[in-house]
């Protein structure tokens, strides 16, 4: 197994992160820690931690070899950093672990097992827990959501709503990132999503429903990036409109088609939040086509009239 283990100024979190790691009741793996330009110490602290080490000149951390580092000469963004870490990877299965975020001890043991039972299975992902800064778990939804939860199987649908995956959470078989290309790097932070979706067109998904990652939620989170992941959610949005049509016989009629309004009323909304109010409209009346009974998109149809200023705060 390799884990992709992503940084880029969290220094003050890495010590629990990487934690996390040894702690795993699982321990066949490479860790990969790839820092994307850093400035606080973080580069120095994974030096000092896994740099060249011999056995003889400290034992205690000769199991520390199983970390490789990577320093970007250049900020390369999420999934380019992503990117780079697969094309060195060597393990079966392929983990995402943020340097803000920490798994619980059995975390790949659990998923290792639900792969192992279901070989249709492409991408594992585990429930968990929003923490703050402190490591103390946050009541209710401090980002505008609960903690995705899927079933085990054919989550497609659920991924056209919303990204219902974690990147933390996740551990991928190798072969989805042979078969369906690596993280497209034109996004900025919905990149998973997209990829989780190309994967959930392939494959069926598996969940474990045992609280075994941990999101930590800070002001430096990129889901507090308003302007940019609406841009983001534009492009993955016009992604799978056309996609979606091409469903029929896979799923329930009538939940396909309530599926796309859905989509193309988030695409309506996001149009017109990013200046294209005219585009923003023709996704609503698109998505009235396929569900007339979505009010709220009759309302913001009427709304993309209004200044964004005004369209956003009637959301």
């Amino acid at each position: 197994m390799s884990i992709l283990l992503t940084c880029y100024n969290h220094v003050r979190y890495l010590p629990a992160c990487v934690e996390g790691v040894r702690s795993q009741t699982f321990q066949d793996f490479e860790v990969i820690a790839l820092d994307d330009g850093s400035t606080d110490g973080t580069r120095e602290w994974l030096a000092d931690n896994f740099g060249a080490v011999s056995d003889e000149s400290d034992p205690s951390r000769a199991s520390d070899k199983r970390f490789k580092l990577v320093f970007n000469e250049k900020n390369l963004g999420t999934y380019g950093t992503l990117n780079v870490g697969l094309a060195q990877a060597k393990g079966e299965f392929i983990a995402v672990l943020n340097d803000d975020d920490f798994w619980a001890p059995t975390k790949l043991e659990r998923q290792i097992e639900l792969f192992e039972k279901n070989p249709k299975v492409g991408l594992v992902h585990t429930d968990g827990a929003f923490i703050d800064g402190s490591g103390e778990k946050i009541e209710g939804s401090p980002l505008g959501f609960e903690f995705p939860k899927t079933e085990t199987g054919d989550v497609l649908l659920a991924l056209m709503y919303a990204n219902k995956i974690i990147a933390s959470a996740a551990l991928v078989r190798r072969e989805c990132f042979e078969r369906l290309g690596d993280f497209n790097e034109a996004y900025f932070g919905s990149g998973d999503w997209e990829m989780w979706y190309r994967i959930a067109e392939e494959y069926d998904i598996g969940y474990v429903d045992k609280p075994l990652t941990f999101y930590r939620v800070h002001g430096e989170n990129a889901s507090h990036k308003l302007d940019r992941i609406w841009l983001d959610d534009q492009r993955l949005r016009e992604w799978i409109a056309p996609r979606a049509e091409k469903y029929e016989g896979r799923f329930d009629a009538d939940s396909l088609r309530i599926a796309r309004a859905h989509n193309l009323a988030c695409l309506g909304t996001v149009r017109t939040l990013n200046g294209d109010s005219a585009g923003g409209r023709e996704a609503y009346r698109q998505s009235l086509e396929l569900d007339p009974k979505r009010w709220k998109s009759r309302l913001r149809l009427l709304a993309t009239y209004l200044p964004k200023r005004v369209f956003r705060k009637l959301l």
